[in-house]
């Protein structure tokens, strides 16, 4: 549909007419879910300190730990599968390697440095890959990854029923991945992404895609589940789950889940992820003990970052010794 030209004009200037807030929208949604947390966190603090942990409990907080390390490897081969779908061919331990040594800059200000790290590195003579990929392509892959988990992670709320038509909401960016609309929506985030990445944007234009990122999707699925498993870990720790059925609660860790991918904020949707799991649950659960839950899967995962990105390190930092004393 073509539209009369006033309207873009009149958008134009709409937007024009409104001013920026000040520090930015990134800023004040992360304000904004701090204090929301904050006020719960003030709200049950009595009830908070009330909650303990027997010895089964930390052993789920444990398990989570490793269920999340589990999911951040196979968020790394989730990256390979997507290269491998684009036509290259990737170095599957080196990629996965490089992948957890990134990730841990996620949590940097700015939200971007893993994903610029990951750009760098595989436009580099030290590319995990066979031969060297077309730097386009490389943009693609990395912004692609977050974009399918997101859509990945939505299909996973239709696990919670109906939801009032929330289900269904769910389900509709899976026609996002159609190449109809998938090359626009790719176009649209290399132009917006590329500056900030380290790229021009004529350097980032990529051949369109023509099929649907069915083996991206089906991975991209497995590594949501995993991350869930880390959750649910948590939620029996609290001994919780009688609350809610397990598909009232993977709705919501995937809504919440997805939201602190894509919401700007503060870096790794902290305080996004919380606060939309909250709103969300609250409603079912009693609030007190959601915090709790909430809390714990933010230390797990934290820790899981951080014993990837220690284990890879070590592992790199390994490899020119076993090369050298090879025969």
């Amino acid at each position: 549909m073509i539209l009369p030209p006033a309207i873009p004009a009149l958008l134009k200037r709409v937007r024009g007419a409104v001013a920026p807030l000040p520090g930015g929208l990134k800023l004040w949604i992360s304000l904004l879910s701090f204090g929301f947390l904050l006020a719960a966190l003030v709200g049950h603090g009595r009830q908070l300190l009330q909650l303990s942990l027997d010895g089964q409990g930390w052993l789920w907080l444990l398990l989570g730990v490793g269920v999340s390390l589990l999911s951040l490897a196979a968020n790394g081969v989730a990256l390979g599968v997507v290269l491998r779908w684009l036509g290259q061919r990737p170095r599957w331990p080196e990629l996965v390697r490089a992948y957890l040594d990134t990730n841990l800059r996620k949590y940097l200000p700015g939200g971007i440095w893993h994903l610029t790290s990951r750009v760098q590195l595989l436009r580099s003579a030290e590319a995990p890959l066979q031969a060297p990929a077309p730097r386009g392509l490389v943009l693609a892959a990395v912004l692609l990854d977050p974009l399918v988990a997101a859509v990945a992670a939505l299909a996973l709320v239709a696990a919670g029923a109906w939801q009032y038509g929330l289900a269904l909401l769910g389900l509709l960016p899976l026609a996002l991945l159609w190449p109809r609309w998938l090359n626009p929506v790719l176009s649209r985030l290399e132009r917006r992404k590329a500056p900030a990445l380290g790229m021009d944007i004529e350097a980032a234009a990529t051949a369109p895609i023509r099929t649907y990122p069915w083996p991206p999707l089906l991975v991209q699925l497995g590594f949501v589940l995993l991350r869930f498993a880390g959750f649910a870990c948590c939620v029996q720790a609290f001994d919780l789950s009688y609350s809610l059925s397990w598909g009232g609660w993977l709705a919501g860790f995937a809504l919440a889940w997805t939201a602190g991918l894509v919401v700007p904020g503060a870096p790794g949707g902290l305080g996004v992820f919380e606060a939309v799991l909250l709103l969300r649950l609250g409603f079912a659960v009693p609030e007190a003990p959601l915090l709790a839950i909430a809390i714990s899967y933010r230390l797990v995962v934290t820790l899981a970052d951080l014993l990837a990105a220690l284990t890879a390190r070590l592992d790199r930092a390994r490899q020119p010794q076993s090369s050298a004393a090879a025969p």
